[in-house]
């Protein structure tokens, strides 16, 4: 009987301990920001954001995988700088910058983020739309 109960509190045990790396808000990134909850940090809002819950959603346009996935613009108050967050970037967002003036686009290593029709953008990666 001993032997049962010492048994069962070991392999109980063994499992609380398993699943403690499993829970959920137990993966912050340097920035404090709870990856398995959805959160990642954004350099434009210096704060932790989901980017599926932002405004401007832009989907891919030739999917390489059996999935579409969703790339997220954020701007700066200014309007200067725009973040973009997507998946095949090293990094995890990229922060483009707009060129002078009045133009209306914004530009880093290939990509570029430009309006398109009324209220959307597209966003180019070697002057090919990946992103709209």
């Amino acid at each position: 009987m001993k032997k049962t109960i010492l048994l069962s509190t070991m392999f109980l045990g063994s499992l609380l301990f398993a699943q403690k790396g499993t829970i959920k808000g137990g993966d912050k990134d340097a920035h404090g920001c709870i990856g398995s909850a959805g959160y990642t940090y954004s350099q434009i809002k210096k704060d932790c954001i989901r980017t599926f819950e932002q405004k401007i959603k832009l989907t891919e346009v030739a999917p390489k995988d059996s999935y579409t996935s969703i790339a997220a613009v954020i701007f700066s108050k200014d309007m200067k700088q725009a973040e973009v967050f997507v998946k095949d970037a090293g990094e995890r967002s990229i922060i483009l910058t707009r060129a002078g003036g009045k133009a209306k686009a914004w530009k880093k290593d290939g990509y570029v983020l430009v309006p398109h029709k009324k209220h959307g953008y597209q966003l180019k990666k070697d002057n090919i739309v990946i992103y709209q």
